[in-house]
């Protein structure tokens, strides 16, 4: 599983600049301003072959402020969740006594802890690290988190030392043909239900089993002959042993669940329909590239003018994602949740699948036959050939000239048109472009020099 990193430290010294660095992303609110982040912020970053995920947390006060004491319990118990943890100090304002409060309350849990001075641009670096040697957090790593200065190293040392993942997943199967389906959601949609009508057990499944809000239990069992691995996921216990929220439904271990997964099973809640926390799932599963089966819950019950209302804000608003299957289940009574793993198979097959280069190829120059690219300055665009390049996503590379002009209305008319052609269903299908010249055409080079050329 991917080590967590989480960055700490008082309010404006740089934590979200060096999320966004770590993450190759804009997701975080960067301004000088104190106190902009207040929620914690999740996201995935990559480090050679090495990713990781990191949290960016709100800053850290001791005021009576009760926003400001609720935005520090949060960075709290995002550093309890960590495997490692960035303690992030201001180098141009230098040591004070609230770097020194942070650094002692860091320090009690136990956890590898680095200590970061930030915003070095044109200061004293060795006359820095002596400064922040009082903190008793050893050797302080300088960076310049806005110009990506020292970052590198920084979290080539951490990854190096950050041991391996502590999550339960001792257990998988090592069969190949074993799908892993992870269920993700948001409380009480239905997701234990679910589970356990899945394993034809009344039960729940991390009941019997120890560990911690960060545990994440894989339950193997066998339906109508196929394998699989169920990946628990925050939020499949029993109500007894939930004492807080975020242990109901952590994004950290959905991130994680949803890495580890061939295929994400979303659900959601037919009553409440699709909240922000719904859509920022479905962007993680996107990102990731894994097959997708959607399922609406607790659609017993409903009036049929509500049914119709509900089917068409979903459609609505799941548009972007109108590759995956919907379900319309109850969990409770069973009704079409047994059609809810034939879609899994079929989009972890559409995940997995592999093509050959030529039947590629064929469907390239079908789909250009049938609608042509536009031309760009009055010349057409010339797509070649096609080939695979990955799986889980499927993804297709094309070669071509002037690729680089292809709209974006025009790679998703070819996207549409593989997935249709090749049926698969419930995998996003990603279209690369790779340009260059024509390896058929005679280079200048290997004309006779005593030709005129035309």
């Amino acid at each position: 599983m991917l080590p967590v990193i989480a960055l700490l430290g008082r309010p404006n010294v740089g934590k979200s600049t060096l999320f966004n660095r770590l993450t190759r992303s804009r997701d975080a609110l960067v301004a000088n301003y104190p106190g902009l982040t207040r929620d914690r912020q999740y996201g995935r970053g990559r480090l050679g072959s090495q990713p990781y995920i990191v949290v960016d947390t709100g800053g850290l006060t001791h005021s009576d402020d009760r926003l400001a004491e609720r935005v520090s319990q949060h960075a709290l118990q995002a550093a309890a969740a960590a495997d490692s943890l960035l303690l992030l100090v201001d180098g141009r304002e230098g040591l004070n006594a609230a770097d020194q409060t942070i650094a002692h309350e860091l320090r009690r849990l136990g956890k590898l802890l680095y200590l970061v001075v930030n915003k070095i641009e044109g200061l004293n670096t060795d006359w820095l690290a002596s400064e922040f040697y009082a903190l008793g957090l050893g050797q302080p790593y300088l960076i310049a988190a806005e110009h990506g200065q020292g970052v590198l190293e920084l979290i080539d040392t951490v990854l190096a030392h950050t041991p391996e993942s502590t999550i339960a997943l001792a257990d998988e199967s090592s069969d190949a043909d074993t799908i892993r389906l992870a269920i993700i959601g948001r409380p009480n949609v239905g997701k234990s239900t679910l589970v356990n009508r899945l394993l034809g057990e009344e039960r729940m499944l991390a009941s019997d089993l120890p560990g911690t809000t960060r545990d994440s239990v894989l339950v193997p069992f066998v339906k109508d002959g196929q394998h699989y691995t169920l990946i628990d996921t925050a939020g499949v216990r029993r109500r007894s042993r939930v004492r807080e929220a975020i242990e109901k439904f952590s994004v950290l271990k959905t991130l994680q669940a949803v890495e580890h997964a061939h295929v994400v099973l979303l659900m959601l809640d037919a009553r409440q329909g699709i909240a922000e926390q719904d859509a920022s799932l479905l962007g993680h599963i996107l990102n990731s590239g894994r097959g997708l089966v959607i399922a609406v819950n607790k659609w017993d019950g409903l009036e049929p003018h509500t049914r119709q209302q509900v089917r068409r804000e979903l459609d609505r608003r799941l548009s972007f994602v109108d590759f995956a299957r919907i379900h319309w289940i109850s969990a409770l009574h069973g009704s079409g949740v047994g059609d809810v793993l034939t879609s899994v198979r079929q989009a972890y097959a559409a995940a997995t699948t592999q093509i050959s280069t030529s039947q590629l190829t064929q469907l390239l120059q079908q789909a250009v036959t049938h609608h042509q690219p536009p031309l760009v300055r009055g010349h057409p665009i010339k797509l070649r050939y096609a080939h695979q390049g990955g799986q889980n996503p499927p993804v297709i590379i094309i070669h071509g000239n002037r690729v680089e002009h292809i709209p974006e209305a025009y790679r998703r008319y070819l996207a549409n048109y593989f997935r249709n052609a090749l049926q698969l269903s419930g995998a996003p299908l990603r279209i690369e472009f790779k340009g260059g010249a024509n390896p058929y055409r005679p280079s200048s080079r290997s004309r006779s020099p005593g030709k005129r050329q035309r």
